[in-house]
C-alpha cells in the first residue's frame, strides 16, 4: 500500500486501492450461526435450525449467493448500502436513544472553567478539522501505521442531516460551501454563527469566545419575548418516530420563515448548545448527553455538541451516516490540541492564534420560527413524548478501578476478549441464563465497509461462565476454560473485520429473498432473534499525536460514552481502557423492562471482573 499512496497518503488516496469486501462461504456462515446459537436454544429447536438450514442451502440460497457474487464486483460494497437504508434509513423507531450515541470530554481534568471560552475553542477546532477534511489533508488511518482503512465515512461528517420520511429517511448533505455555519442553541432560541471572518478566515477561539458571551446576554434579553418562546421546544419533533416527525414536517416547516431556518439549521456544519445547568458527575453527563432535556438536541443532525454552563462538554452523534470511531475521532482531535496545545490564558480565556489578524465577521443572527396553534401542540405532544423516553432511560456510568487492560495483557488474554468474557459471567449471575450478544467490529479494511456482528456468545464461553458459577471445577480448569473461550473470541473478531462474519452476509441473502420474493423461514428466524446483550468498545488514540496515556495523567482520559439498549429486554453496554489500570463502563436498558436493571448488572460485571482476577492469581500462586 505504500508503494501506492507513498509515506504521507492524503485523507482519500487509499480508496481505490483497498480490497472490495468478499462474500463469505454460505456453508461457513451456516455453520458459524448454528454454532452461535446452540448454547441459547432447545435441542428441538436446534434441530429446526438445523431443518430449516439445510433447506434454504441447497434450495433457495444458491442463487441468492450467486447475485450475490455478482454484486460484489461491480459495487463499491456488496451489503453496505443495504445496511444504510434497511437497517437505519427505513427504521421507523425515533433515532432518540434508539439510534443516536454519545461520548464525554476529560474524566476530571478540564483546561477552563468558562463556558464559552471551552465552547469557543472547541468549535474553532472542530471547523479546523472540517477545513483539513475537506482539503484532504486528514491523514489517511493505517492499522498499525501500515494497513489503510477506508475513510468514506469522514465525506458526511459536517453539514449532513438525516432529513425524515414517511417510508424512508434521506441523508442530506449541504455542499461545504453552505456549511460554514453552526447553529447555537441558548435557553431554546437559535442563533446562526458564521464561522469565517469577511477575508475567508476561520474566526479564532478568542472571537469564538466572544460570540458565545454575545449569545449568552442576547438569549437572556430575549427569553421572555414571543418570538424567542415560540420555538422553545421545537427540536422535540426530531425524537418522535419518523413518520410522525415526517408529516409534521412537511405540513409546517416547508414553507415561508420556518422554511428558511429549517435550511439554516440542516445545512449547518453542526450544532452547539450552550446549556444552563452543571450535571454533578459522569453519569448524569451521560444521560443528558444521550437524551438531553427533551428539545435541547436537533437529534437528526450529524454531530451536535453540549457545553455546560461549569464548561464541561460532551457530543451526541446520530448514527446512520456513520460509525462511532469517526466521531469519535474528530473529539479525540480536540481534546488532544487542548493538552498539548497552548489554547487559554492562565485565567482560562481563549488565545489569540499567533501570526493570525482576525478581519471584521458577522455577528449571530437569530433565527425565527413561527408556530400556529396546531404545530404547538405538535410540540407539546413531542416533549411529553420524549420526557418519557427519557424517563424510562436506566443509564449507569461507573469506573474500574481495581485493574485495567494492564493485568489483562499480563495474563496473556487479549482485554477485549477478557471483558466480553465478563460479560457473559455477568449477563449470567444478572439472568440466570445466557443472551444472544452483539459485539460491533469494523470491516473498515475493505472499500466503503462499515461494521460486522461478533457474536460473543460461544460454548466456549459458556463453558466457562457455568464452571465459575457451578464452581464444580478446579482453578486450574476453570483458567484453561477461559484463555480457550477468549481465543475463540479474538478468532471471531478476526474473523469479522476480515469478512468472515455470520449477520452482514445473512442480512445481504435476507434482503436479496425479499426482493426475489423466495421467503426463507431460516433467515427469518435467524434474523429475528433479539441481541440481548448489544456491546461496542470505544476507539480512543486514533491519532499518532495523541499523548501517551498512563496513570499520572488519568484524569486527563476520555471516558469514552455509550448508546441505549438495541432490545427493550436487554441491555446495551459501551466500555472503554483509556489506560492499563482503569475502564470505563456505561450500561443502559429500559425501567420499564422488569427484567433489567443497570445498576444490578454494573454491580455484576465488577463481581465478574473480581472473580476472574482472583482465579488467575490463584492459579499463578499455584505455580510457584
Amino acid at each position: 500500500m505504500r508503494l501506492v499512496t507513498g509515506s504521507s497518503p492524503s485523507t482519500y488516496s487509499c480508496q481505490q486501492s483497498l480490497p472490495r469486501m468478499p462474500v463469505p462461504c454460505l456453508r461457513a456462515t451456516i455453520r458459524k450461526f448454528m454454532k452461535s446459537i446452540k448454547p441459547l436454544v432447545s435441542q428441538e429447536e436446534y434441530d429446526q435450525f438445523k431443518k430449516e438450514g439445510l433447506e434454504f442451502e441447497q434450495k433457495v440460497a444458491p442463487k441468492l449467493q450467486n447475485f450475490l457474487h455478482l454484486k460484489s464486483w461491480w459495487s463499491q460494497n456488496y451489503v453496505t448500502d443495504w445496511w444504510e437504508k434497511y437497517v437505519y434509513l427505513m427504521n421507523r423507531s425515533p433515532v432518540h436513544i434508539n439510534c443516536n450515541y454519545y461520548g464525554l470530554d476529560n474524566f476530571k481534568w478540564k483546561p477552563t472553567t468558562f463556558q464559552c471560552a471551552r465552547a469557543g475553542a472547541i468549535t474553532h477546532m472542530i471547523m479546523c478539522f472540517k477545513r483539513i477534511l475537506e482539503r484532504e489533508q486528514l491523514p489517511a488511518m493505517r492499522i498499525r501505521n501500515t494497513i489503510s482503512v477506508c475513510m468514506s465515512q469522514y465525506e458526511r461528517a459536517f453539514g449532513t442531516t438525516r432529513v425524515p420520511g414517511e417510508e424512508i429517511d434521506e441523508l442530506v448533505q449541504a455542499h461545504s460551501s453552505q456549511s460554514k455555519h453552526i447553529i447555537v442553541l441558548r435557553k431554546g432560541i437559535y442563533y446562526k454563527v458564521d464561522m469565517m471572518d469577511k477575508e475567508g478566515q476561520l474566526l479564532s477561539p478568542k472571537a469564538m469566545e466572544g460570540i458565545m458571551e454575545w449569545i449568552i446576554k442576547d438569549a437572556d434579553t430575549h427569553q421572555d419575548s414571543e418570538t424567542a418562546k415560540a420555538g422553545e421546544h421545537i427540536a422535540s419533533l426530531t425524537g418522535l418516530k419518523r413518520a410522525d416527525w415526517a408529516k409534521i414536517r412537511q405540513e409546517h416547516l416547508l414553507e415561508g420563515v420556518n422554511k428558511e431556518t429549517l435550511e439554516k439549521v440542516e445545512k449547518a456544519a453542526f450544532m452547539v448548545n450552550l446549556e444552563t445547568i452543571s450535571p454533578e458527575d459522569i453519569e448524569q453527563r451521560s444521560n443528558y448527553m444521550l437524551g438531553g432535556s427533551g428539545s435541547s438536541f436537533w437529534f437528526d443532525k450529524s454531530i451536535s455538541l453540549c457545553f455546560f454552563a461549569d464548561a464541561r462538554y460532551g457530543f451526541n452523534a446520530e448514527h446512520s451516516w456513520a460509525d462511532a470511531p469517526v466521531v469519535a475521532h474528530i473529539q479525540e482531535y480536540c481534546m488532544t490540541e487542548e493538552v498539548l496545545g497552548d489554547l487559554y490564558t492562565e485565567d482560562g480565556h481563549c488565545k489569540d492564534v499567533p501570526g493570525v489578524t482576525q478581519s471584521s465577521y458577522k455577528m449571530p443572527t437569530m433565527l425565527i420560527w413561527e408556530v400556529n396553534n396546531q404545530l404547538s401542540i405538535h410540540i407539546e405532544r413531542a416533549m411529553t413524548f420524549v420526557t418519557e423516553n427519557n424517563s424510562d432511560l436506566d443509564l449507569r456510568v461507573r469506573i474500574h478501578e481495581v485493574y485495567g487492560k494492564g493485568f489483562m495483557k499480563k495474563s496473556k488474554i487479549s482485554p477485549d476478549a477478557y471483558v466480553q468474557v465478563a460479560l457473559q459471567l455477568a449477563y449470567y449471575k444478572d439472568a440466570k441464563k445466557f443472551a444472544l450478544t452483539y459485539e460491533a467490529s469494523m470491516t473498515r479494511l475493505y472499500r466503503m465497509g462499515r461494521t460486522e456482528t461478533v457474536r460473543s456468545l460461544t460454548p466456549e464461553s459458556c463453558a466457562f461462565v457455568k464452571a465459575m458459577v457451578e464452581d464444580n471445577r478446579s482453578d486450574e480448569e476453570k483458567a484453561r476454560l477461559l484463555h480457550e473461550a477468549a481465543k475463540v473470541h479474538v478468532q471471531l473478531y478476526k474473523d469479522a473485520m476480515s469478512g468472515r462474519g455470520v449477520d452482514r452476509h445473512m442480512f445481504a441473502l435476507y434482503v436479496l429473498s425479499k426482493g426475489f420474493n423466495q421467503e426463507s423461514d431460516f433467515l427469518h428466524h435467524a434474523l429475528t432473534m433479539p441481541w440481548t446483550l448489544s456491546t461496542s468498545q470505544t476507539p480512543q488514540q486514533q491519532m499518532s499525536s495523541s499523548p501517551r496515556l498512563d496513570y499520572a495523567n488519568r484524569d486527563k482520559v476520555c471516558p469514552g460514552g455509550g448508546f441505549g439498549p438495541v432490545s427493550d429486554q436487554g441491555y446495551g453496554i459501551s466500555y472503554m481502557f483509556p489506560e492499563d489500570s482503569m475502564l470505563f463502563f456505561h450500561v443502559s436498558s429500559k425501567k420499564s423492562c422488569p427484567l433489567t436493571d443497570s445498576q444490578r448488572m454494573q454491580d455484576n460485571i465488577f463481581q465478574a471482573l473480581a472473580d476472574m482476577k482472583q482465579l488467575l492469581e490463584n492459579v499463578e500462586k499455584s505455580k510457584t
